[in-house]
Formats: C-alpha cells, sequence, structure tokens
C-alpha cells in the first residue's frame, strides 16, 4: 500500500501526456469528452492513460467478450469529476491521508467545506453528472460505482475498470 501511494505520487509529478498520447485520446474520445478529459490535470490525465493501456491489457486476458471501445472510454473518462485545480498534488496528498489515518476528521472537514476532501471523496458520482450531460449514461453508470464498494452482481466492465484503476 505505501509503495503503491509512493509510486503515484512520484508518477504525479513527472506526468506528461505525448504526443502519441494525444493521437490515441483523439481516437478514443469525440471532441466534446475531449474537453472534459483535457479540463483534469496532467497528472489526471497521465493516470487516465495508464488506466485505459492497462484495460487493453486486461480484456485480452479477460476472455468475456466485453466491449474494448466502450471500456477504453471508462478508462480514459473515469476520474473526470476532478478537474484540473479542484485536487493539485498537495490536496491529494492531504484527502489521502487524513482520510486513511483520520476519517472521521476528514468527514468533519468535507461537511465544513473543504473542497479538497468533496473532490477526492465523490469525483466518481462528480464525474458521472458531467458524462450524463453529454449523453453519456451507459459510461456514467460504470464511472459512478467505480470506487463504490465490489458487490457479487457487479458488470464485468467495472470489475476491470476497478483492476486497472488499481494497477494505476
Amino acid at each position: 500500500m505505501i509503495f503503491s501511494r509512493i509510486l503515484q505520487f512520484v508518477r504525479a509529478v513527472t506526468a506528461k501526456v505525448s504526443v502519441d498520447d494525444g493521437k490515441y485520446i483523439s481516437a478514443h474520445l469525440n471532441g466534446e469528452e475531449q474537453k472534459i478529459f483535457f479540463a483534469m490535470s496532467v497528472a489526471d490525465q497521465a493516470h487516465s492513460l495508464r488506466t485505459a493501456y492497462t484495460i487493453e491489457r486486461l480484456v485480452i486476458e479477460d476472455k468475456r467478450g466485453v466491449d474494448k471501445e466502450f471500456l477504453i472510454r471508462c478508462a480514459l473518462l473515469h476520474d473526470v469529476g476532478r478537474k484540473a485545480g479542484d485536487l493539485t498534488i498537495r490536496g491529494k496528498i492531504f484527502a489521502v491521508l487524513v482520510t486513511t489515518f483520520a476519517p472521521r476528521f476528514a468527514e468533519r472537514l468535507e461537511l465544513n467545506g473543504n473542497r479538497a476532501l468533496h473532490v477526492y471523496h465523490h469525483h466518481a458520482e462528480l464525474g458521472a453528472q458531467k458524462l450524463q450531460r453529454l449523453g453519456l449514461f451507459k459510461e456514467a453508470k460504470i464511472i459512478a460505482k467505480h470506487h463504490a464498494p465490489p458487490k457479487p452482481n457487479d458488470p464485468p466492465e467495472l470489475k476491470l475498470l476497478r483492476m486497472a484503476d488499481n494497477e494505476n
């Protein structure tokens, strides 16, 4: 757990989106989808790209016949509830630490208007709302639940998105 958090931090501070990444994004997202993708911080964009690349591998390994294009779109858009400026790297570190080590204190801070904690805790639902406004109801349904506790009847797409997100 600690090692993965350190790796996330290093990836966030060194994040880049290459020209090839841009081509990949253009191949999988339309203009409106790209707008909300590029409204995220570069760190979240890079994370979402890594998640999409992991989805490609998982779909090949999974063999359940899931819709690869749909899942790539979900992976690229799964964190659009966090737009640039909502949750800085420092804010995310704070949110992770206070939520992990002092969850009740985190709840109180969020109730008292701490924007970083609100976005950290609710970005899945916030992103789903953005996607619904674009008419992406199927994607919104999966993305809204990507941090919810797993249930036995979760669709395979949600399970794969969670796996890919957790790897990145």
